[in-house]
């Protein structure tokens, strides 16, 4: 299964790919791809060229209405099950709801499938059949709003096809947060058209420090680092002084003695 990265910006197919469906002598030659093809008419009467025993034509209305076109993709759906033929949701609903280029898309893939060839357009990726490419081409004062984009989008048919209101809520969500964040993108892109002031921190000027205040502060933080580790030195010097006891020659201890004795009073030395 191929499937494609957004929608193509120029509608229509390439060469090879009309040559390819003129050559199947069909009911009516598509001319608007978008409108032909919604209804899955033309669709089964190519299928039934190649797998005739499981496509019937007469099962298979031609009408412009939401049901009949419900009605005979709900039959495609079913033979592409069958013969394992793997066509993405998105790519059928896109079909089904005339979104810009899944159609031509739509064709490409079947082309593809059918005759086994490649296309030049066909390319990997995921399917997005929106209108922001066209908006991205628009100058900003061209470019479609919040409620524009949900109309340009989200078609009628679609809503009345999805009954559940909380799936038709998440789509409606979904382009609502892809404006939002183009909007955003446009405002960082340019801020002076949608006069967005900078902030505080943004006007500050912060300057590079110069190479002297660079080697200024080398300098007193190797000088902090030599101190602290002199310090560290003499404190594990301090720590490990070790003291050592002295012996000492002393004189005759009878000449002190005596000499104590000649100069204290005689009250003291003798008795009451």
């Amino acid at each position: 299964m191929l499937s494609y990265p957004e929608a193509p910006k120029r509608t229509g197919v390439p060469r090879e790919v009309i040559k390819w469906l003129q050559s199947l002598d069909l009911s009516y030659c598509p001319r608007n791809y978008r409108r032909d093809l919604s209804n899955g008419f033309i669709t089964a009467e190519i299928f039934s060229w190649y797998y005739p025993d499981d496509i019937q034509m007469h099962s298979f209305g031609n009408g412009k209405s939401l049901n009949t076109k419900l009605g005979n993709w709900s039959q495609l759906e079913k033979f592409f099950i069958k013969r394992n033929l793997n066509f993405s949701k998105e790519l059928i609903d896109g079909t089904i709801h005339c979104k810009p280029g899944a159609a031509e898309l739509l064709l490409q893939e079947i082309y593809v499938m059918v005759t086994h060839r490649r296309v030049k357009g066909i390319q990997d990726g995921d399917v997005d059949f929106t209108d922001r490419h066209y908006q991205d081409g628009l100058p900003m004062v061209a470019r479609s709003t919040a409620t524009k984009a949900v109309k340009s989008n989200i078609t009628l048919s679609e809503i009345l096809a999805e009954p559940d209101i909380d799936v038709n809520k998440q789509k409606v969500q979904a382009v609502i947060s892809d404006h939002y964040q183009q909007r955003q993108r446009e405002r960082m892109a340019d801020p002076k058209r949608f006069n967005i002031k900078p902030s505080l921190a943004e006007r500050a000027v912060r300057l590079m420090p110069s190479s002297e205040q660079n080697q200024s502060e080398t300098s007193l933080t190797q000088r902090s680092s030599s101190s602290s580790s002199l310090n560290s030195s003499q404190t594990d010097s301090q720590t490990n002084v070790t003291f050592k006891e002295i012996n000492v020659n002393q004189g005759d201890r009878s000449y002190v003695s005596s000499s104590l004795s000649s100069t204290t009073p005689p009250s003291t030395l003798s008795g009451p």
